[in-house]
């Protein structure tokens, strides 16, 4: 006689989500991925963030149909009571199988080898020009070279960290730390961490670290509420200097995104010597000292400080063009409060995500950013199949009512912008009277 199913209520799987206890659902079986949190190739903090709820959509997302069949060893022999499947996640699933089917995941067609010669060239000729030429004008462009060479490095270390780009895992990390650490000075361990804590949590304010920039900015005014961090474990205390670099973010933005990766430098450092779990953490620091060893001896090189000074600021600023990638696809979407839910897995991502519109031969300068809807709901799919699938997302959206929002590059700056003054107005509305003159008032009348 064949043994009955046990079940456990909705309310009851709730209880496990805390560190030490998390209890997922996947197609209505419950599993115990408590132990597993500490090896997952993600990271423990996506396990984490859906802990205590159904999470199919999300593994069917991030993982290969391969995945399902290490998932019997965490099965509690637990079954969700009145389990149910919405006809979005229906479709979603359908369509992920579809695409599966079809081998989309498996051809990567963009050419990573080529590309990787296209940053190589443009490496050497930055490098060329600086050895090579007294002209303080090829030294600028040279310096502009390089930052171009960041852009594309970028792009590997994203795609990379969501699938394959080599022939071997063992040639796509030596493509990563190449990549990332020794030509950007940014840690691949440090970029994978915090962008799985953005996908699962797109546009949650408290879980999602692409939102979390204040005292620098903030793109809704319920952070002035001082919401917590869960991704840095802090308070986003909404101060008098919060305030008032806030109130003017929309002047700001540009200049910031221009000298951004300063940031990730120290957010890569912060990751690679805290107490964390870093997997290869003497591969990660070795690269980055590779970094911080040619780029000043680099620098070093040209003949004065005030074109050591403009070769810098000429390459962060180019490589600011991808910071700014990055804020358009989110910054002007609908935002919310708390950790992200499961159930709605598709409509979070696509409520949270600008589509970029442009021709097809931009393809190159935005990376797959351009279908960032598209890349959020299949993360694993080759961007350069992004452009094929998109019908049929927008077909899905159309379906069920759904959001599915695109502009033009200048569009989606435009609604950046907007964002940020919509925001920095009611900072400044917040804020304490303060000495007022025809300088002052002319700024707070037009933005």
């Amino acid at each position: 006689m064949a043994e009955s199913k046990r079940y456990i209520s909705q309310t009851e799987l709730e209880n496990h989500k805390k560190p030490g206890d998390l209890w997922i659902s996947i197609q209505g079986k419950i599993y115990d991925v408590t132990e597993w949190s500490r090896e997952h190739p993600g990271g423990a903090l996506p396990l984490l963030n859906l802990a205590g709820q159904d999470a199919t959509d999300a593994f069917v997302a991030y993982h290969p149909g391969l995945a399902w069949q290490y998932l019997d060893k965490f099965f509690t022999g637990y079954y969700l009571k009145d389990y149910s499947v919405s006809e979005v996640s229906k479709d979603f699933r359908k369509l992920a199988a579809e695409f599966s089917k079809m081998g989309l995941f498996e051809k990567k067609e963009h050419g990573t080898g080529i590309l990787l010669c296209i940053i190589a060239l443009l490496f050497s000729i930055s490098v060329y020009g600086v050895l090579c030429s007294n002209s303080a004008l090829v030294h600028l462009l040279s310096g502009a070279l390089l930052g171009f060479s960041w852009i594309q490095s970028g792009w590997i270390g994203h795609d990379s960290g969501h699938y394959q780009v080599m022939s071997s895992r063992k040639f796509n990390r030596v493509a990563q730390i190449l990549t990332g650490n020794c030509l950007a000075g940014i840690s691949i361990g440090w970029w994978k961490w915090n962008h799985n804590a953005h996908h699962i949590a797109c546009n949650s304010l408290e879980f999602d670290p692409d939102l979390q920039h204040m005292p620098i900015f903030a793109v809704s005014s319920k952070l002035f509420s001082s919401l917590t961090s869960y991704f840095y474990e802090r308070k986003m205390n909404f101060d008098s200097i919060a305030r008032f670099l806030v109130s003017y973010q929309h002047w700001t933005f540009y200049p910031v995104m221009c000298f951004a990766r300063i940031n990730l430098f120290a957010q890569s450092f912060l990751f690679l010597f805290s107490k964390r779990k870093v997997p290869n953490r003497g591969q990660e620091i070795l690269g980055i000292l590779v970094y911080w060893t040619w780029f000043p001896l680099l620098v070093s090189c040209l003949p004065n400080w005030g074109e050591r000074l403009m070769f810098v600021v000429a390459s962060f600023s180019v490589t600011g063009i991808q910071h700014v990638q990055f804020c358009l696809n989110h910054f002007s979407s609908s935002v919310y409060v708390g950790p992200p839910s499961g159930n709605n897995w598709f409509e979070k991502q696509t409520d949270g995500t600008l589509d970029i519109v442009c021709s097809s031969w931009m393809d190159w300068f935005h990376g797959g950013l351009q279908f960032q809807i598209e890349h959020h709901l299949f993360p694993r799919l080759p961007r350069c199949h992004l452009r094929k699938v998109s019908p049929f997302v927008q077909e899905l959206c159309k379906k069920h009512n759904l959001q599915y929002d695109t502009a033009s590059f200048w569009k989606a700056n435009v609604m950046t912008i907007e964002t940020l003054r919509s925001a920095a107005l009611q900072a400044r509305i917040l804020s304490n009277p303060i000495p007022k003159n025809l300088v002052w008032e002319a700024v707070n009348t037009h933005g």
